[in-house]
């Protein structure tokens, strides 16, 4: 069981989009929330993104901007050049002019934001992984093979970009949790989750078998530690005790599952742990605000982010 990829796969909506973005100095653009996750890769020049609050970060070639929680922002090409547009969907996705030239590729993933996940919720607004030479080299690989997709669509493309950029918010999130776990040996939050061998026991049991009635002591068992310390580890890196984990992993599971699947509602609630439809859709109803009925048919209506 692949902890990080099956997370993502739980909280992942919809279709991710993408698109390249080129424009001439000087220009300025808003990048209003969405909901989900969003990315920028600086592919050609330079530019300011400037957020509602904190310092302005230098992107340069190379370089991938990463925003779990799709935070709003501005990309501009200078710090005192004035906001001119608005990333909304259908706009041209290139504008010529007189100045230097900078190209992006911007994009963004749905996810799913009633029952959010930790692993996410962690993570801070902004994430930056400079382009240096010998670091996340798959990261690299996956940002040039999307930058090529986009900019020279062939037989194909379709269905490689968004395995492509399913495979790029992966390798973002493995190059974050790997320069976290450089900082310090013993790493906070998942970075340390995934280092932690009791604790990534755990979380494999969790996530392999989320129908099982899990207790501490059982889940110390298969961790290899005591109860107590079990709960300790796992609460400092996972952000909650493993029994409310559970509770948790169940939900999202069962919503992927109506997201995903037309099985009866009763089959949904047995591979999530609920023995009565009655009691998984009131569990369900508490944690997502509506029935899982209602829930599966609001799914079915896409929504458009602007990239």
């Amino acid at each position: 069981m692949d902890i990080l990829s099956e997370t993502i796969a739980a909280i992942r909506t919809g279709n991710p989009a993408s698109g390249m973005f080129v424009r001439h100095a000087p220009w300025g653009r808003r990048y209003p929330v969405v909901p989900g996750a969003g990315f920028h890769v600086m592919l050609q020049g330079s530019c300011w993104m400037v957020p509602p609050e904190g310092e302005s970060i230098a992107l340069g070639p190379g370089d991938v901007l990463f925003m779990p929680r799709g935070a709003n922002h501005v990309l501009v090409d200078s710090l005192d050049t004035p906001i001119t547009e608005v990333a909304r969907p259908g706009e041209p996705r290139e504008i010529t002019g007189p100045g230097v030239r900078a190209a992006l590729v911007c994009g963004a993933y749905e996810l799913g934001r009633s029952r959010s996940h930790p692993l996410l919720d962690e993570l801070p607004e902004f994430i930056h992984l400079p382009a240096r030479p010998g670091r996340h080299p798959a990261l690299r690989a996956a940002v040039d093979l999307l930058a090529a997709e986009i900019a020279e669509p062939r037989p194909g493309t379709d269905a490689a970009i968004p395995a492509l950029l399913d495979t790029l918010l992966l390798f973002m999130l493995r190059a974050w949790f790997d320069e976290q776990a450089e900082v310090e040996r013993e790493s906070p939050g998942w970075a340390g989750a995934f280092t932690d061998p009791a604790v990534a026991a755990a979380l494999h049991a969790i996530h392999g078998e989320p129908e099982r009635s899990w207790t501490v002591p059982e889940l110390g068992v298969i961790a290899g530690v005591s109860r107590a310390t079990l709960a300790r580890r796992f609460t400092a890196t996972v952000g909650e005790p493993p029994l409310s984990y559970v509770t948790r992993w169940r939900m999202l599971s069962a919503a992927r599952l109506l997201r995903e699947t037309d099985i009866p509602l009763a089959s949904v609630a047995r591979k999530v742990g609920y023995q009565s439809e009655f009691a998984f859709a009131k569990a369900f109803k508490r944690e997502y605000g509506q029935a899982p009925g209602q829930y599966r048919r609001a799914e079915d209506k896409p929504s458009v982010i602007a990239v």
